[in-house]
């Protein structure tokens, strides 16, 4: 989906009209390689000279996920909310404790334990969560590590 062709028709198909902004943004969360709040989102657009207001962002990125276009994932003890491009794939975090920097996992370890709990437990599961917290390879090199903690 390299064009605004495509998402074009990705906004069409979800039953909203292609917007500049709508657009802009898709495309950036796409080509991210991390999720990021709605404050970085619109710096980086402002870098881009994008002419854009942070109401604006805030508003589109609400359509966008209740059209499950991008998703919008809230990091246990943080308040702010991150937001990615949904492309249908299934992934957990990794929270840097030091900068806050959230780098998405893919390749789930949890489906056989799910299957497992389930016919364990006689418990449908329909989903799960799973952050893991420490410090990026940055924080490292600054020194930022205050507590390894226990394994």
């Amino acid at each position: 989906m390299e064009n605004n062709c495509e998402y074009e028709n990705l906004l069409k198909e979800s039953g909203l009209k292609k917007t500049k902004h709508r657009t802009t943004i898709l495309e950036f969360l796409r080509e991210a390689k991390q999720p990021v709040t709605a404050e970085q989102l619109y710096d980086a657009l402002k870098e881009k000279n994008v002419s854009i207001n942070l109401s604006t962002v805030y508003r589109t990125l609400e359509t966008l996920q209740d059209k499950q276009l991008i998703l919008k994932h809230t990091v246990t003890n943080e308040n702010k909310a991150v937001f990615e491009y949904n492309n249908r794939e299934h992934k957990h975090y990794l929270v840097c404790i030091g900068c806050k920097k959230i780098l998405s996992v893919e390749n789930c370890p949890l489906g056989d334990y799910e299957k497992y709990l389930e016919e364990k437990t006689d418990f449908i599961i329909t989903g799960h969560k799973l952050d893991m917290y420490g410090y990026c390879s940055e924080c490292q090199r600054k020194g930022l590590i205050l507590n390894r903690g226990s394994k």
